[in-house]
């Protein structure tokens, strides 16, 4: 069963089972969502979106076309992502940035994910974070830029 709120906005038919839609969610139409995800309120995903089974999106997140999003992965409050290196308005490239978020990653509270960027398996993106670069797995990195601190252990 998939549970949508009245107020949200759902055109994809692309939803997995015992995923959640809560009040104010815009899915566009060409949007893939895997099961058992978690969608909170305020949150707009674009066409050209993949989410895996068992993710969590938490309130004011934009996941934009190019976006790629594994299993078992959360991404907190007002995470910020982007894919146009060089935005300009009403002027678009040919092709938005690929952004690739691996499986079992975490990415806390109002961190800034730029276009293009990698975040390997089971790293946590530390909370206001900038991430600029690829991030290897298993690690965490905070700051900004994000910076590595130190690996983790599963």
């Amino acid at each position: 069963m998939i549970k949508i709120h009245p107020s949200a906005e759902v055109l994809s038919k692309s939803i997995g089972v015992n995923t959640s839609v809560w009040q104010f969610v815009v899915i566009l139409p060409g949007a893939i969502i895997g099961e058992n995800c978690n969608i909170n309120c305020h949150v707009f995903i674009e066409n050209d979106v993949i989410i895996g089974n068992n993710v969590t999106v938490k309130p004011g997140v934009q996941l934009w076309d190019g976006l790629r999003i594994g299993n078992n992965v959360f991404i907190g409050p007002n995470v910020t992502f982007t894919n146009d290196k060089f935005p300009r308005s009403k002027q678009y490239p040919e092709k938005f940035q690929s952004t690739i978020i691996e499986d079992g990653v975490s990415i806390g509270a109002g961190a800034i994910i730029l276009g293009g960027t990698r975040i390997c398996r089971n790293s946590m993106i530390g909370a206001g974070s900038v991430v600029t670069r690829d991030i290897p797995e298993n690690e965490l990195w905070v700051g900004n830029p994000a910076r590595f601190m130190r690996k983790i252990e599963r």
